[in-house]
């Protein structure tokens, strides 16, 4: 069985999905290494222009495998310092993507489940998923860089209640917090998020690009900011992806940018 699925559609739209459904599309070897193979390939892929990331089945992800930690528990902490970081490196390996991601949770995500989520540019929920990280509840110390990801996404307060007190939030509560973009019924949520990646496939690639990086870059003051616009803008000034979008607009017709 293939555990993870890619489709790819011809307006560059890609949608990633974990496929261990009867196991809550919990994060294995095998799904690990298509990953790791997946992500670099997507990297390389000037047609990409948007990743969308799923669950099979009524989860996101149950978060790391259980069994494959259990398994290791005896070995000594060097080699699985060096599994671990391994691990979490593949799977965060989708903040490296150039091009926006979307994680659409349609189901519980768990654990390092959900930090694949927060490792996404945007995210979307089904109003009764479930959100959590459990680690201290297990006897573990969080992973998969849950320390930085809740608090960089919803502050320390509601990442201390998530990582100390075991608070799960639902889709809708989420929403209302922060912690994803927005909530959907879960029958729409596919839909929904499909409509935002086509809108995102249908903008200059070489802006949307570049308006990730500074989005990413978290500049230290105004200046900092204006500094990497006022690059970054006529970047974009000289390309054909500008004249083109100006010519659209004044043409009334929706623009063909071709990322030149």
């Amino acid at each position: 069985m293939n555990e993870l699925l890619v489709d790819r559609s011809e307006d560059g739209v890609v949608r990633v999905t974990l496929n261990l459904p009867d196991r809550r599309n919990a994060m294995t070897d095998d799904m690990t290494e298509q990953w790791r193979r997946t992500m670099a390939e997507l990297a390389t892929d000037q047609d990409v222009r948007c990743v969308v990331v799923t669950g099979a089945g009524t989860a996101f992800s149950s978060g790391g495998d259980l069994s494959w930690l259990g398994e290791r528990g005896a070995e000594p902490v060097p080699r699985l310092r060096d599994r671990m970081l391994g691990f979490y490196r593949t799977w965060l390996s989708i903040t490296e993507l150039e091009v926006p991601t979307i994680a659409a949770v349609n189901g519980a995500a768990v654990g390092a489940g959900l930090c694949v989520a927060l490792a996404c540019d945007l995210i979307y929920a089904a109003d009764d998923a479930k959100l959590l990280a459990p680690f201290t509840s297990l006897g573990l110390h969080p992973g998969m860089a849950a320390t930085y990801l809740l608090p960089r996404r919803v502050g320390v307060g509601l990442a201390r209640e998530m990582l100390l007190a075991g608070r799960t939030l639902t889709g809708a509560e989420a929403a209302g917090k922060g912690l994803v973009d927005q909530a959907f019924p879960r029958a729409d949520l596919m839909s929904e998020v499909d409509t935002v990646a086509r809108k995102i496939a249908a903008n200059a690639p070489i802006a949307t690009k570049l308006t990730k990086v500074a989005l990413n870059q978290d500049h230290q003051d105004l200046e900092a900011a204006l500094r990497w616009e006022s690059l970054a803008q006529p970047v974009t000034m000289a390309s054909a992806d500008m004249i083109e979008g100006l010519t659209a607009h004044r043409e009334r017709r929706m623009p063909k940018f071709t990322g030149s």
